[in-house]
Formats: C-alpha cells, structure tokens, sequence
C-alpha cells in the first residue's frame, strides 16, 4: 500500500490558456528530476472561461516503493489534496466548493483577479459574483494560503501566469525541493526562458513575503470648487462624475451635469442618481466607440497584453457593424428621425448595413477613420441619439426629484437606469422595460419601493422578459404595454 505521508497530491484548476497544462508538466519533471514517481492526469473541461481544466498530480518518492508499486489516484479526492493551485480566485472558491480544500491538510495558492465568467457578463444587472466572499471562505478553508495578483505579475514580467504559480509553488516550501531544482526545469523546457523566470521570481518572492491584499488607488482626487457646495457623503462620485464627463465631451456638458443634480438633497439619493446620471450621459454611441479604439492608453494595454517587444509591431482588427437605426442616431435630430422613420430610405441603406466591417486601428487608413468618426464630438449635442437620451434622462431626473417626498421609494426610482446598457438590441431592451417601468411610476401614484425592486429585479432575469411580464401580469399592470411605454409624458421611451 502506498502510505499517505509520503504521496504529495496535487491539484491544478485553470482555464484555457493559462498555460495549466505547462505548469503540471513543470511539476512531473520536477518531482522525476529529484526521484520521485509521479503521475499526471488532466480532467478536461469546457474551454475559454465556461468551464475548468484540472490537471491531478500525485508524487511518491522512489526510494520508499519496496515490493509494491505506488497507488496513485487519477483525480482529486475530497479530503486528500496537500496542494491546490488555482489561477484566478473563483477557481479556489470553486476547489473549496469541491471539498478538494481542506483546513487540516492543504495548502492553497491562488490568484487574486478575475476572469468573469459568461453568466456572469451576459446578466443584464451587475452579473458578478462577490469576489469578498470567496476570499472569506478560501481563508477559512484552507490549512495555509498563498494569495495575490499574478495577473499584475505576468504584465510586469511579459510572461504567463503559469510561471507565476509555479513560483508561487516554490516559495510556498509546500514541495522538499529547492528552488534551484524549480528554475532548472523551467530553463530544461526551452520556450519563453527569460520571461518565465522573471515571472517565477515575481511569485516566489510575494509566496515567501506571504499574502498580498490588493491596494486600492488612493491619489487625492482634486474636487472642482462647485462639488463643494453638495453634501460630503456624494462628494466622491460627484467628482468622478465630472471628470468622466470632460474626458466623454467637454467641461460644459459636466456643467450641465452639475446643473441637473441640483435639487436633490438626501445625500443617500443624491449619490445614486450621481451616479447613474453620470453613466447614462456618457451613453456609448459611435462616436464614443472610436474615440476608445484610437487611444493610446488602449494600444499600451494590448501591447503589454500581447507582450510586444519594443521593437516589435502589432496590428489589432476590430469588428464594427453598427445597424442603420446607429447610422441615423449620429445625423443631426430632424434629418435623423426622418430617416429613422422613413421605410424606403431604409431599405436603400440597408444593404450598407447588412455586414460588419474589419477596420485596423494602426493602419493609416483605419486611424483616419476612427479619428474622423471620434471628431465628431462637437456635433453631438445636435444628435438624434443625443436628443433622444437627454429626453429620457429629463423626464427620469423630473420623477426622482417629485417623489423626494418618499425618500425609499425616490432612491428606487434612482436605481432604474441600471437596466439601460450595452447597444445595439441589448440598448433596445434595456430602454424598453426601463421606459414601462416609468410608465407605471408615472400612472400609479401608490405604487411602493417594494414594487419597484421587484419589477426591477425580474427585468434583470433574462433576455426574453418572461419574469418581467409575468410580474407586471401579477400585479395587474399589463395595460402599460410596450407601445403604451412610448406615450404621454414618457414617449422618451423611443425604441418601439
């Protein structure tokens, strides 16, 4: 029989592309170049963040097999792992989950960031899991942990974040081997030498100074001379408020931004309609898009992410296809509803926008366009699309401010606005329910927060809206269908 002491039972959970299977490659030849049996089995998953890889590792050391040969398990066993590394934080909340972690036995080494999961960004709310409970419930499960940002790492070091675990391993001393053992088998492999060391020695080094909290930026912000005038506890948003802004049009447009707050005075509400406001004025249309693809902020994040050496030269393709209801949001308001609502200018510029187009942001020619399309800036406020959202925007803000009276059922309405974002259809949707939700605030003047939060909430479910109608039906509101949203005081609702 093989005796437990002496077996070291590994566990490896990560996702397509980040280089599991290297790093459990690492740690075979690792074991066999200090004497040591070892077996590797991979349990495959689904691939690119839907899904997890894990790789389980058993080692036995060779002088200790007498007559017998070692049994070593092909998967992890609940209650029998001695490490678990895991390459992004859900991943160690998922290990835990598994029973794959336990307090009397294993060591955890973990990253720290996120990698958001599919359901996680297709929720229509903030889709996100709590990432401070995960860090509660691996702390408490885990007999020793190792926990930090190697994301940050592999950026600084241009390596892969396997080599940042594998460092991380080292340090740990969960493994009776030196660390010379661990960097000689990363320079036997041959590939990426250089910067896998670096990233190795960016891990061995946080493993053996211990967990490393995240810091959080805390440069002063210097706040505009008019925020002083709102109370201290909206002062902070309020600030990022308008510098969002400046950077998204100009300092005029975070003027009126100010403009439109004033009136407001619990400064729990004012807070939340700050920010609210503040994303829904910086409403991402064309213009938006290609001032973000030009920048140079956004060509340094994929080079470092890309790892392109100084000397080297990348090209980026970005996929455009923006529909013919985007082109007529960008004309002035008059010539753009008219061409919105006319049936044979569609159809004559429709074919234009039946396909999407590959633009090059680094090519001359894809720069010029970009830049052209972002120069279009100072033409905004003249927009369809600007006329139209700053409606909408008016008639929410008119709402808030009137139903002060009831400050829970006022900091509800503030929160509504969470239901518009993306573009395209995804814009559509979330306009609509947004638009029959104040449509039922607007036609019921004794409906309560409690309402509100739960018509909310179900809008939030799912793209086809079953929940959402099926709360309106209960509460005997389907006679403000979603023609109906587009009438009266909130015909700002638009997207019908």
């Amino acid at each position: 029989m093989t005796n437990s002491r002496d077996r070291i039972s590994i566990a490896v959970s990560a996702l397509g592309g980040q280089g599991g299977g290297v790093l459990s490659n690492w740690i075979v030849e690792l074991a066999e170049a200090n004497g040591y049996r070892a077996q590797y089995t991979a349990i495959a998953g689904v691939a690119q963040r839907t899904g997890t890889t894990i790789y389980a590792i058993e080692i036995y050391p060779e002088n200790n097999i007498k007559d017998q040969e070692p049994v070593l398990a092909l998967m992890p066993v609940s209650g029998d792992v001695d490490i678990c590394i895991a390459a992004e934080l859900m991943e160690a909340g998922r290990a835990v989950n598994r029973g794959i972690v336990t307090q009397d036995r294993t060591t955890l080494i973990a990253s720290d960031h996120r990698v958001f999961a599919i359901s996680e960004k297709e929720n229509m709310g903030d889709g996100r899991l709590d990432s401070d409970a995960v860090r509660d419930a691996i702390k408490k499960a885990a007999k020793n942990l190792i926990l930090f940002d190697m994301n940050e790492m592999v950026l600084k070091s241009s390596s892969v974040i396997s080599s940042v675990l594998f460092g991380a391993l080292a340090g740990s001393g969960a493994l009776p081997f030196k660390r010379e053992t661990f960097e000689a088998t990363i320079k036997k492999s041959g590939r990426a030498v250089e910067s896998n060391l670096a990233g190795f020695e960016l891990g061995f080094n946080a493993a053996q100074n211990g967990s490393i909290e995240k810091q959080e930026n805390q440069s002063p912000v210097k706040l505009l001379d008019s925020v002083k005038d709102f109370p201290e506890e909206a002062r902070a948003i309020i600030t990022y408020g308008v510098h969002k802004l400046v950077d998204y049009q100009d300092v005029e447009y975070a003027d009126e931004y100010l403009a439109k707050l004033e009136g407001i005075n619990d400064p729990t509400l004012l807070t939340e309609t700050a920010r609210h406001l503040a994303l829904w004025m910086s409403f991402e249309d064309i213009i938006r898009v290609a001032d973000l693809k030009t920048r140079v902020e956004r060509n340094e994040k994929i080079s470092s992410e890309v790892r392109a050496g100084d000397h080297q030269i990348w090209y980026g393709h970005d996929f455009f296809h923006p529909r013919y209801e985007e082109f007529c949001h960008t004309l002035p308001a008059g010539l753009g509803q008219m061409m919105k609502n006319s049936a044979f200018w569609k159809r004559f510029f429709s074919r234009f926008f039946k396909k999407g187009r590959i633009i090059r942001p680094k090519t001359i020619i894809g720069y010029l366009i970009l830049r052209f399309v972002a120069s279009l800036r100072g033409m905004r406020r003249k927009t369809l699309r600007y006329k139209e959202e700053m409606t909408r925007i008016n008639a929410w803000l008119e709402i808030v401010k009137a139903k002060q009276g009831d400050s829970e059922l006022a900091l509800e309405i503030s929160k509504c606005p969470r239901l518009i974002k993306g573009y395209g259809s995804t814009h559509e949707r979330g306009i609509n329910r947004f638009s029959r939700i104040m449509a039922l605030i607007e036609n019921d003047e004794t409906i309560t927060a409690e309402t509100i939060i739960r018509i909310r909430d179900a809008a939030l479910l799912s793209e086809r809206g079953i929940e959402f109608n099926e709360v309106l039906k209960d509460q005997k509101m389907t006679e403000v269908s979603e023609k109906d949203a587009g009438k009266g005081e909130f015909a700002w609702a638009g997207s019908s």
